[in-house]
């Protein structure tokens, strides 16, 4: 993955870095310094649906994703996409999901590494209780974005 093109945006969590390569969004990521941005298409369309998302108005993601990652890996994250605005999964259901229901663990590790947080959704996935787990942006974060799609959490 070359990453070619940069741009940071303002969110109600703070600032953020959207990056893209060739093929589309490859990553984002939390707390971002300043840097030069691009104005490529890509980057625009992703900074456009985030803020239409923040504004309770996105509920699904349409910008090209360019995700590079091991085979398992992509196949978590592709089930991270099938879980909708609004609804939870635990790291459990999403490892049955996969057909691997004895990798829960593996499932949490792939979820950890998710370059494009908030566009697949790993926010949504919670502990087996219910309980908020980790978040590479913080559990206050994953706690506003799940509260923003309407779900209430235990903390």
């Amino acid at each position: 993955m070359q990453i070619e093109l940069v741009r940071h945006i303002e969110s109600p969590i703070g600032r953020l870095k959207l990056c893209a390569d060739g093929d589309g969004l490859c990553a984002l990521r939390f707390a971002a310094p300043g840097e030069e941005m691009d104005a490529a298409p890509v980057l625009m369309q992703a900074e456009r649906e985030l803020e239409e998302y923040f504004a309770g108005r996105r509920t699904a993601f349409s910008v090209p994703l360019s995700m590079h990652g091991t085979p398992f890996q992509m196949e978590v994250w592709a089930a991270l996409r099938t879980i909708p605005y609004g609804v939870t999964r635990s790291y459990g259901e999403l490892a049955v999901q996969i057909g691997r229901p004895r990798a829960c663990r593996a499932v949490g590790m792939a979820n950890h590494v998710n370059p494009l947080p908030i566009l697949v959704p790993c926010h949504r996935v919670l502990g087996a209780d219910g309980r908020l787990t980790g978040y590479a942006g913080g559990l206050d974060v994953k706690k506003y974005l799940l509260e923003l799609e309407g779900v209430h959490v235990k903390v």
